[in-house]
């Protein structure tokens, strides 16, 4: 029971981290464009011309 004083005041300190990260996101604009990362990352970006490497 005495490992209890430690461990519940971790686990809140840690939750409220969380919170705190999760909040941190929000205000910085983490969650701004969810559909934009997604497109970019099954859009073709070879380039059209004949300059992209050399073989």
């Amino acid at each position: 029971m005495e490992v209890l004083v430690i461990l519940v005041p971790l686990a809140l300190a840690l939750g409220f981290a969380g919170l705190l990260g999760f909040l941190w996101s929000l205000k910085s604009g983490q969650y701004d464009d969810l559909d934009g990362a997604a497109w970019r990352a099954i859009t073709d970006d070879e380039p059209v011309s004949g300059q992209g490497r050399s073989k």
